[in-house]
């Protein structure tokens, strides 16, 4: 019989960590970027562009490594809509972190402002086109911050108050 895994591959753990702080940093960016006029709005769009671009490699990774690696299997007491509520976030965070960099660089694109890494145009030249994926991105940016709370405040009930293993099996190793 082979033993059940309890902990996050070692990679995944990495992306993990390295993906968390980085994705709150551009939430935050971006706020800061539509809240001010100021000398630091350029800075901030410098820094915004590329990071967009560093975590939508990333999460292709991360999606890789999952697929490939999986991860471990929830408690065995846990209610089936609990189970469900875990997948199922799961999914929105990855499909969120995969959407709002395609749709930053559909929007720049849009836009025809200049695209970081020197990217090709992924959307045609289009005002209203622009219009409507800055909306999205906006109102995507307050789902994903949404989200991140949430898996947040569940990685704290796993971590402090059930104690159940989730929370350690992306914290530490299994050694």
């Amino acid at each position: 019989m082979t033993p059940t895994r309890t902990h996050f591959s070692p990679l995944a753990r990495l992306l993990h960590w390295l993906m968390a702080p980085l994705i709150i940093a551009m939430l935050f960016i971006g706020v800061g970027m539509v809240a001010t006029v100021s000398r630091a709005h350029g800075t901030l769009i410098a820094i915004h562009k590329p990071l967009g671009i560093a975590l939508l490699l990333l999460v292709v990774l991360r999606a890789g490594v999952r697929v490939m690696r999986g991860s471990p299997p929830l408690p065995d007491d846990m209610a089936a809509s609990q189970r469900f509520a875990a997948k199922a976030s799961h999914l929105v965070l990855y499909a969120l972190m995969a959407a709002m960099p395609l749709i930053g660089w559909a929007m720049l694109s849009a836009a025809g402002y200049p695209l970081p890494l020197h990217l090709p145009p992924i959307a045609p030249h289009n005002v209203a086109l622009f219009a409507l994926l800055r909306a999205l991105h906006t109102w995507l940016a307050f789902a994903l911050f949404a989200t991140v709370l949430l898996h947040l405040a569940a990685a704290l009930l796993h971590g402090l108050i059930r104690r159940d293993g989730v929370f350690s099996s992306m914290a530490r190793s299994g050694r």
